[in-house]
């Protein structure tokens, strides 16, 4: 999760939302980072989350990122949830959760819903408070 704060960090000095993901390899290894890019690219798809796995399936060779753990400093949104269940990511990892917007337990489980053909496991809350703050501090310079 402190990598994925990292690249939280990193995005918001290009004028991003602070968020943050990493793809680790099912060995553990890093295979991929991303920090949100709608700013700097203008792409409305481009979430951490999605930039993350985007670069992993092009490591990795394949869109099937099976064995594969996504850290995320923000519970995902309904876009990102839709992603890594079609990118098979194994187990999803997240620390603050999203009120307004979380498609993994604030609003939706969309990740966990039985009618789908592939359920990640789910790991919530991780460096919580950390990275709320990041977040938080954002918003509180923007108005």
């Amino acid at each position: 999760m402190r990598r994925a704060l990292a690249e939280a960090v990193a995005a918001e000095a290009h004028g991003d939302v602070p968020i943050g993901a990493v793809v680790l390899g099912p060995g553990g290894d890093v295979i991929a980072v991303g920090g949100n890019e709608r700013e700097l690219t203008g792409d409305p798809t481009a979430h951490a989350e999605v930039v993350a796995i985007r670069r992993a399936a092009a490591v990795v060779g394949e869109w099937r990122l099976t064995g594969c753990t996504l850290v995320v400093t923000l519970e995902p949104c309904t876009m990102c949830a839709g992603a890594i269940v079609a990118s098979r990511i194994e187990h999803l990892v997240f620390g603050a959760f999203d009120e307004k917007a979380g498609a993994v337990a604030s609003l939706w489980d969309v990740v966990r819903d039985p009618r789908l053909n592939h359920r990640p496991t789910v790991t919530s809350g991780v460096l919580e408070a950390e990275c709320a703050a990041v977040l938080e501090e954002f918003f509180v310079d923007k108005r």
